[in-house]
């Protein structure tokens, strides 16, 4: 199995027309050829599935881990002040390619819109 780590940065969203490159997260999980994460990977290498969540404000960094709910992808955080388990919508269905964007409700706020800037094999 290889990982790929996956970077993520916040897009243009309402209130955000630029969107900023400074907030997001990083992902390391398997992808399949198609570029899809590959669940039986996932399932085989859980510890090594990964994510941080960056920002400008340091009491926004995260770390934790990428987990599977039935067909829902999550961003589990260990730490009870970094926050509920945060949401990502249809991660299962999504073909990660880099100028793709992709949604995460984060603290069960309203989601927000993240481009695909970077793929790279770890």
């Amino acid at each position: 199995m290889s990982l790929s780590k996956i970077v993520l940065q916040l897009a243009r969203n309402p209130g955000l027309p630029n969107g900023d490159a400074g907030q997001g997260y990083t992902l390391v999980a398997p992808l399949t050829a198609e570029g899809q994460i590959d669940v039986d990977a996932w399932r085989d290498n859980r510890s090594a599935c990964r994510v941080v969540r960056f920002s400008p404000d340091p009491d926004e960094h995260a770390d934790g881990l990428l987990t599977h709910r039935g067909s829902r992808w999550y961003f589990h955080y260990d730490e009870d002040d970094e926050g509920d388990d945060e949401a990502g919508y249809k991660l299962g269905e999504h073909i990660f390619k880099e100028g793709e964007y992709v949604t995460i409700a984060s603290h069960g706020e309203t989601p927000l819109t993240y481009k695909i800037t970077d793929i790279s094999p770890i």
